[in-house]
């Protein structure tokens, strides 16, 4: 169902973009070819979301060869049995399958969830948080998780992520070339097969500049959306297991988190908490303020 919604997406966003691309060039006077403005918008699209899809597919083996993950199939003493356990339960309560459980060495206190099927997923935790956080709050960021996980926020991130490419690769061609194009003085209307960037200087100079601008524009929509998918996931935590155990585990991610390791950093998004930054905007998760002030707005499960 989600591949098809992001057929049905792109598809749109197409329409969208061959629309908009058309009235920006007939307004700086440039005419391209019906086959040369589809092969524009194919390759934007193929460009956009290819690597998108290649990350999502891989997101797995590479989460654990980045954290040094270790796959639990028995648990070794108490706490992993409950990991494994409480996992279980979640996931059984949620309707997903059992995901791969692990733990990575880390002194953050900080967990994730990945993969590119919500059955087939990896929930891993640090080993911070499995031994020093409390069983309540280690239920919290659990459930968090799993939310995550039936959620297919995985997925939905990446389509996401894949749409606003084909958006800025698009884009930063089309105004590229109408401004190359305007200040070259040229108008394409003589070769209709020509690709009509004008000074091929001044296209990729001002193409490589609307790509950045653009790109900064998608990455806050993105963040925008991958807050809120952290507020959805807070609120599924606490219909599993209470919005106490939530507001718990944010109270202790707030007393001991420090993301300050490349890896961390790399794959904040997945995390249950990522780093701070100097604007809300380009971050993918809210402050821990917000969140509990979300919890505690909830109404009682």
């Amino acid at each position: 169902m989600r591949i098809l919604l992001y057929v049905l997406m792109q598809v749109a966003v197409l329409v969208v973009v061959s629309i908009v691309g058309s009235i920006i060039l007939s307004l700086f006077g440039i005419s391209l070819s019906g086959s040369s403005y589809t092969g524009l918008l194919v390759m934007c699209a193929i460009f956009g979301c290819v690597g998108s899809l290649i990350s999502l597919f891989m997101s797995k083996s590479m989460c654990k060869k980045a954290f040094g993950v270790r796959t639990l199939v028995s648990p070794t003493n108490a706490r992993e049995a409950f990991l494994m356990q409480t996992v279980s339960e979640l996931a059984q309560r949620s309707g997903l399958n059992m995901p791969e459980v692990g733990i990575y060495e880390s002194n953050d206190l900080n967990a994730f969830a990945t993969g590119h099927n919500r059955n087939a997923a990896l929930v891993a935790v640090s080993s911070a948080l499995l031994y020093n956080m409390n069983e309540n709050e280690i239920k919290g960021v659990l459930g968090h998780e799993i939310s995550h996980v039936a959620n297919g926020d995985m997925v939905t991130m990446t389509l996401l992520q894949g749409v606003l490419n084909t958006f800025v690769y698009f884009f930063s061609y089309i105004a590229s070339m109408a401004i190359s194009a305007a200040m070259s003085g040229r108008n394409d209307d003589s070769d209709e097969s020509s690709p009509g960037v004008g000074n091929p200087f001044v296209f990729y100079m001002v193409n490589s500049l609307f790509q950045v601008i653009f790109g900064i524009l998608a990455n806050m929509l993105l963040m925008w959306f991958s807050r809120w998918r952290e507020y959805r996931a807070d609120a599924g935590s606490a219909r599993l297991e209470g919005k106490n155990c939530m507001i718990e585990a944010l109270e202790a991610l707030k007393r001991g988190t420090s993301i300050n390791s490349k890896r961390e950093s790399q794959f904040s998004a997945l995390c249950i908490s990522g780093p701070s930054s100097i604007s809300e905007l380009f971050m993918s998760h809210p402050t821990l303020d917000k969140r509990i002030a979300a919890l505690r707005a909830l109404e009682a499960f």
